[in-house]
């Protein structure tokens, strides 16, 4: 078994005021998503998740599934053996085929109206779960690929959660639990829903089937740059980060534009002391994108610590609608922290 960079999530035995979806719309959600279990060739057991997204058809990742000897769902107290499978390794989502399964299927959404701070929530079955366990978050970064964009949002999840559902707030499915960074501070990510519309198309495979890497387990220098900025960002190496984010800008014009490379190229730049070039990226980005809450941040930052209070202040109003904590950050760089001073979120 490879030993991946960015863990993927197959078990072996502050922001606006967030209104939580009605609790009888997500537990009617919970019947559309399965726990899978898996033999591998080793005789070993593996379990991740899935969401049946057609009549007996449920989508997880490839790495859940690949090269298994055979693949099971128990839904209801009953067992069901997979048939068939379709596969788009490259993307690491595979649709599997259980005859007869007949519960709840999951209406797909867009992941295209997605956008910065709108909040989400997940389904899945980490650690082994009995249950399906439902996490609530908010997008953070959308990283263009191909016709559509990886997802990355603040749910976190654990081993067993990978082919989870993630849905938007009226219950629609818009992505699949896939993969995270590693360290403590992790990014977690999730691929669109666009991929499994055209996934339901393609011709099936049989049981098992031999998968293909995805395109996060290529090697470093051929993964794609919102990967491969993590560890120079979590270590503080600017000086490579800055690197990386020009190389993404150079390679990938048409994705990076106002997109997260010259937010990555901003933050560089800030802890480079290179602090007009970063304000100008981090404007640029707020231009665009007005959801931009790390744009928005530095922004206020440079603002506090070049002196402009009243900018600083007007900022922080504006963050504060989209994330208290990051609001707070520049109340505290003001020295706006104590009950006798004004806050900038209230002035």
């Amino acid at each position: 078994m490879h030993k991946f960079i960015f863990g993927f999530c197959l078990i072996l035995i502050g922001n606006f005021a967030f209104a939580l979806p009605p609790d009888g719309m997500v537990y009617a959600l919970k019947s559309s998503v399965v726990k899978i279990r898996v033999i591998l060739p080793n005789g070993h057991y593996g379990v991740g998740s899935g969401v049946v997204v057609a009549k007996d058809q449920v989508v997880t990742n490839c790495h859940v599934v690949a090269n298994a000897q055979s693949i099971n769902v128990i839904k209801f107290g009953e067992s069901y053996r997979a048939t068939g499978l379709k596969a788009d390794w490259h993307h690491d989502l595979c649709i599997v085929r259980f005859d007869g399964l007949n519960t709840t299927v999951a209406t797909l959404g867009s992941s295209k109206t997605l956008q910065y701070e709108q909040p989400v929530f997940t389904i899945s079955f980490p650690n082994n779960s009995p249950k399906p366990l439902t996490t609530y978050g908010f997008v953070k970064a959308l990283y263009p690929m191909g016709d559509s964009a990886i997802i990355r949002t603040t749910n976190d999840f654990r081993m067993g959660a990978s082919g989870g559902a993630m849905f938007s707030d009226d219950g629609k499915l818009v992505g699949i639990i896939t993969l995270k960074s590693p360290g403590r501070n992790a990014f977690y990510y999730n691929m669109p829903v666009e991929w499994i519309y055209a996934l339901l198309n393609k011709p099936e495979l049989s049981i098992p089937s031999k998968g293909e890497a995805p395109f996060w387990d290529a090697p470093e220098e051929k993964r794609p740059y919102f990967m491969r900025v993590i560890q120079p960002y979590q270590t503080e190496d600017w000086v490579t980060l800055k690197r990386l984010a020009n190389e993404w800008i150079q390679h990938e014009p048409e994705a990076s534009e106002a997109s997260e490379a010259f937010n990555y190229l901003a933050i560089a730049e800030y802890n480079l002391k290179e602090t007009q070039s970063a304000a100008n990226h981090f404007g640029q980005l707020y231009a665009q994108n007005k959801r931009h809450t790390n744009a928005l941040l530095y922004l206020g930052l440079i603002a506090a610590e070049t002196g402009n209070k009243d900018e600083a202040i007007k900022t922080a109003s504006l963050l504060n609608e989209l994330d208290k904590e990051a609001a707070n950050q520049i109340n505290t760089t003001l020295g706006l922290t104590n009950n006798n001073d004004c806050q900038v979120t209230s002035c």
